[in-house]
């Protein structure tokens, strides 16, 4: 099974997306997380990409396209895929086709997590975390069973990312907007878009979104 999640900075993607690796064995695929782990790893594709940022340069299509050959043909891989962030236009939706059906594999879904902004921006903007353990909270649907004591590891220390703040978020969705407008006419002619209520309940969405994969 491999499946594109689409989804704005805030819409739970990548909750989903964890949720679906534990429990089904994919892996999700992100492009900044690839492109990390290959120049640590040193791997061909890795070495390459270090030497193109370090002369300050854009990581081109042709080297994502062998950065994520590379990362399919990892063993890890056999129970399917999230793609995150990829593709973002016409020619890397191309370039992914033939990608999977150079393995044997093909793209089954494309899904997005549909959100409403004004929503998006209260969940985001009330958001804070545990500075000791990561554990996440919020001002309004989440708050400590004890004020300003984790529930996880009893600490007192919480932090909220600096851009999490409502100007952010819009600047964030536009940008959403503009890297997905592109690709979605291409899946869309092909029947293989869907769209999911991403300001349900983490269950309900994951419920929804198990549902689409399990209609193959």
């Amino acid at each position: 099974m491999n499946i594109i999640l689409l989804g704005p900075p805030g819409a739970g993607k990548g909750t989903q997306a964890q949720r679906l690796q534990a429990e089904r064995g994919m892996v999700q695929l992100s492009t900044g997380d690839m492109l990390r782990a290959a120049i640590k790893a040193e791997t061909p594709v890795g070495v390459k990409v270090k030497s193109v940022l370090a002369a300050g340069e854009l990581v081109s299509d042709d080297i994502m396209v062998d950065l994520i050959g590379e990362r399919l043909d990892q063993p890890d891989t056999e129970q399917g895929v999230i793609f995150d962030g990829y593709p973002r236009t016409q020619l890397q939706a191309e370039a992914l086709d033939r990608l999977l059906a150079e393995r044997g594999r093909e793209l089954n879904h494309v899904i997005e997590l549909e959100v409403d902004e004004e929503a998006l921006v209260e969940r985001i903007v009330g958001r804070f975390s545990c500075g000791n353990c990561g554990a996440g909270y919020h001002d309004v649907f989440k708050l400590p069973k004890v004020e300003g004591v984790c529930d996880v590891c009893g600490a007192s220390d919480f932090k909220r990312r600096p851009d999490d703040n409502a100007e952010t978020v819009r600047t964030r969705m536009a940008a959403y907007r503009a890297k997905t407008a592109p690709i979605l006419p291409f899946y869309e002619a092909r029947g293989m878009v869907s769209r999911i209520d991403g300001m349900a309940s983490m269950d309900t969405v994951y419920d929804e979104l198990t549902a689409i994969l399990d209609r193959d």
